[in-house]
């Protein structure tokens, strides 16, 4: 089995070309294409193995929008790869964590995604993925 590790780290910004221009303009890295996923905007910027996905919202009432109103921009959620999806959440469902999904969904980039609440995980939103 693989080891879990980082996959990324989700960013949620109030306006993305102001915060790609830091990534862009000062670190010289090259964003990848937006996508569209939970009413808002995404930015992948590669990280060697690990990625920074900004998030911006394009929908006012978005998960990420929400975010922004309550919190502020920030570090919105951590993902780790795992390897087999559906065992973590099995196992975590066996082990009392609340999750947000149920089930996985298909996220950016057309990645099997499922969520964990924060009450669960110390108050850090975390994304499993495979």
């Amino acid at each position: 089995m693989t080891e879990p590790r980082i996959a990324h780290i989700g960013v949620a910004v109030p306006d993305m070309d102001s915060a790609l221009a830091f990534y862009r303009d000062v670190l010289g890295l090259a964003p990848g294409p937006a996508e569209r996923a939970d009413g808002a905007t995404i930015v992948s910027l590669p990280f060697g193995d690990t990625d920074v996905e900004l998030l911006t919202p394009h929908e006012p009432d978005s998960p990420i929008a929400r975010f922004i109103a309550r919190r502020g921009a920030g570090i919105h959620h951590i993902c780790y790869r795992v390897a087999d999806l559906d065992r973590a959440l099995d196992a975590c469902r066996a082990a009392g964590y609340q999750l947000v999904d149920e089930v996985p969904r298909v996220g950016a980039g057309g990645h099997r995604i499922a969520f964990v609440h924060p009450k669960a995980t110390g108050g850090i939103l975390l994304e499993l993925t495979e």
